[in-house]
């Protein structure tokens, strides 16, 4: 039986212990996805981890440190296809990024203690928690900062909603508004809004905006047959 010729127990002694660093700082850094309710909990964190270091130990067995790095290779890009299955896009808005990059660190954290790495897997795992825990007072607190809109790069889109009959009109007067307001236009799109509805949304080329001048635009483009409603809106979402 080849098992019984190859087996070695000092080396499978090595596996284990890579194995079972991998399978506790993984526990560690899900633990703390599970405790969030993420989509990539505790047992897709462990098994990112366990995985990744199970390859890197197969290939230092059986090939070497230069083997290694190719298989370390492959493990990263792997993982960025296991990441983008938790990314999720609702509207103008994304998420699941923190997870997934959390995936791509717990990986590193595998392939860490699969290269016999230990205490650069323990140094690892303990940057991974002290960004998922530690920065949140942070953020919250940057997050309540007021955006300076002169300051911020922001996309800005002027909305004007119409009927089927004026909307080359319509859109011809807002490209003419917008460009004698020095705001002129990166896209013009329509968007139909059910039974004689249609929407008109010009993206402005401009990412710094004086909320005042789009606000006295958009009164004025109010005033032009055939506009039912005119607004204007921000998203910081890129």
């Amino acid at each position: 039986m080849r098992f019984v010729q190859t087996f070695e127990l000092y080396p499978f002694l090595d596996s284990v212990v890579s194995l079972a660093a991998a399978f506790i700082l993984g526990s560690l850094i899900g633990a703390e996805r599970q405790y969030r309710q993420r989509t990539a909990g505790l047992r897709t964190t462990v098994l990112v981890a366990v995985g990744a270091a199970a390859f890197v130990d197969l290939a230092m067995r059986m090939s070497g440190a230069h083997e290694a790095v190719r298989v370390v290779s492959y493990v990263v890009s792997g993982i960025g296809f296991l990441g983008a299955g938790v990314i999720m896009k609702e509207g103008m808005n994304v998420r699941g990024l923190n997870t997934a990059a959390t995936l791509w660190c717990a990986a590193a954290v595998g392939a860490c203690t699969g290269a016999d790495m230990l205490a650069e897997g323990v140094l690892v795992t303990f940057f991974v928690l002290a960004g998922n825990t530690l920065l949140r007072p942070l953020v919250n607190a940057i997050n309540r900062i007021p955006i300076n809109e002169r300051a911020s790069e922001a996309t800005y889109e002027v909305v004007l909603t119409t009927n089927e009959a004026s909307l080359p009109a319509v859109r011809e007067a807002l490209v003419e508004h917008l460009e004698a307001a020095k705001y002129p236009t990166r896209d013009v799109r329509t968007v139909e809004r059910g039974e004689d509805a249609v929407e008109v949304v010009a993206v402005l080329i401009s990412t710094a905006v004086e909320r005042k001048e789009l606000d006295q635009v958009v009164e004025r483009l109010e005033r032009v047959p055939g506009v039912k409603h005119a607004t204007w809106e921000s998203s910081t979402a890129d």
